[in-house]
Order: C-alpha cells, then sequence, then structure tokens
C-alpha cells in the first residue's frame, strides 16, 4: 500500500494512493485512526487494506496538497556519510567510520512532494541529498541486529536539503543548516514493507533540471537499515512513525568545482525505482 498524506480545504487527511487517485482513509476510518502515525502505532494496515477493498478513487493526485506522509513523527533522525566513497569526499585523509555519523532535523524544515523547496534570505548556498528513508512500524529499545528487519514499517524518500554556509556556525554541531524551514522534503507516499521489502537492494537517483547528480544503490551502504535501527535503539526507544533519513550517496552540489547550489525555479527530484518520485520545485523564502 501507499499511504499519503495531505490537505483538503486546509485539513489534513490521509489516503492509500492507487491508480487513478487516492481512496480518502480519513472518511472511512478516521474516526478509528486520526492518521497515519496512529494507523501504524496500532498495527492497523490489515484495516487500511480492507477499507479500500473495492474502493474508487476519491482525489485526483495532482488536486492535492501532498503533505510528509508521517505529519509529527517523534524523532526524524539522519544519517550522515553511509555510500562507499562519501568519506574520500572530505578530502581530510580520514578513516573510514566505525560508527554512523548522526543528526537530527525538525519536521517544520521538511515539505511535501510538489510543494516549494525554500532558498533562504540568508544564503546562497541551499544544497540537495536525495535519500532513502525507513519508516519505524513496530517500537523498541535494544533491538537486535536479527530482528530490526521486522520494526521496519515502510519506505518513502526524502530530499535532505541543506544550507550549506550554516553547518558550521557553532563549533560541534551542524543543526543549524539542517533545520531551515522548509529546506527539505518527505514523500511523496510510505510504500509499505509488504509490497516493498525493505531488505532490498533499492536505488536512490537525484536529478536537477533533469540532469542525473546522485545514483546509487543500498547495496554499497557501510551502515545498512538493520544495523541503523539495531545501533540507534541502543541509546533511545524508537516509537512508530519515527523516520531514520539513511544517507546520500556522492555527487551533491558542494562537491563540484565550482559548487553547484540550487537557484530559483530549480526542479530537484528524488527517485527510487520501486517507492517513486519525491519532485520539488525551488523558490526564494517570502
Amino acid at each position: 500500500m501507499r499511504l499519503v498524506s495531505y490537505l483538503v480545504d486546509g485539513e489534513p487527511r490521509y489516503g492509500a494512493a492507487v491508480e487513478g487517485g487516492v481512496i480518502d482513509l480519513t472518511r472511512r476510518i478516521g474516526r478509528d485512526f486520526s492518521d497515519v502515525k496512529a494507523l501504524i502505532a496500532a498495527n492497523a494496515l490489515s484495516d487500511a487494506q480492507e477499507a479500500i477493498a473495492g474502493a474508487t478513487p476519491d482525489y485526483s493526485l495532482d488536486d492535492l496538497v501532498l503533505l510528509p506522509p508521517v505529519l509529527a513523527p517523534e524523532k526524524l533522525w539522519c544519517i550522515g556519510v553511509n555510500y562507499a566513497e562519501r568519506n574520500a569526499e572530505y578530502k581530510d585523509n580520514s578513516d573510514l567510520p566505525k560508527y554512523p555519523s548522526l543528526f537530527v532535523r525538525s519536521m517544520s524544515s521538511m515539505t511535501g512532494s510538489g510543494q516549494p523547496l525554500e532558498k533562504p534570505k540568508v544564503s546562497e548556498q541551499l544544497d540537495y541529498e536525495g535519500e532513502l528513508v525507513i519508516v519505524i512500524g513496530q517500537g523498541g529499545r535494544h533491538i537486535p541486529r536479527e530482528k530490526a528487519w521486522s520494526h521496519i514499517f515502510g519506505m518513502t524518500l526524502c530530499n535532505e536539503g541543506t544550507i550549506r554556509d550554516w553547518l558550521r556556525h557553532g563549533k560541534f554541531n551542524v543543526t543549524q543548516g539542517k533545520n531551515f524551514d522548509r529546506s527539505g522534503s518527505i514523500g511523496p507516499w510510505i510504500v509499505t514493507s509488504d509490497e516493498l521489502d525493505p531488505r532490498g537492494p533499492h536505488d536512490i537517483t537525484t536529478r536537477v533540471n533533469g540532469e542525473v547528480r546522485q545514483q546509487d544503490t543500498t547495496e554499497r551502504l557501510m551502515f545498512p537499515f538493520d544495523y541503523l535501527i539495531s545501533y540507534l535503539s541502543t541509546f533511545a526507544t524508537l516509537k512508530p512513525g519515527d523516520m531514520i533519513v539513511t544517507g546520500t550517496p556522492t555527487g551533491a552540489g558542494v562537491r563540484f568545482d565550482p559548487p553547484r547550489w540550487l537557484k530559483v525555479g530549480d526542479v530537484v527530484e528524488v527517485e527510487s525505482s520501486r517507492i517513486g518520485v519525491l519532485r520539488n520545485t525551488v523558490a526564494a523564502e517570502q
């Protein structure tokens, strides 16, 4: 199932994206499960499947304002330096990392597919990072790696947009440059694990104005999905609806000489062949 969140007359709703449009689940089961996060927490995917059986679409996908599929996850984890050759891009002669690089983002820094990606007034250095996202279903702490796959509800996509010259304002952190309002995006939907095996392999491609900038596969991850779940749950309880943004391949704009920053009007597409396309156009901050 492809679960999607969206606005109708300013009201957040959710549904199932199917051929021909979207079947509204808020109308059918919203009294029991108010949003996608509640559906995940209740382990109620079968209720959603029953609700759409034999139903016809209520909306055209093109007519909807899409939101990130999980509106308010408790945690939005982001992994850095996870694909082969990414460490070499830093040109600091460092050894391969023993543990994942990790930071967090607020959901206010994310928007949905088809919505403007915001270039801030204070910087010219808006950059793209196409990434695969795993969505936690069953929560837990100290999850063994061999059981981690069963904790994945599904997968989605992220453009983990970054304001490069704000990454090192402080001595230790990258938080500022990773949390500008609407600088990134998540979507267009979650493809559930019963239809998309998280074990993969999964491809990931990022395009800017149709030009391929990033392309890789999860076969080349230094820290695979099961390891990330086990590692994160060592120190934090994972909750239903939490999202883990699993790292970007080589080829971000900052790595070109000269750097290729995103400009107003640029169209950024993040695609994985078994998930879909996350598409956003860059707009100036108002």
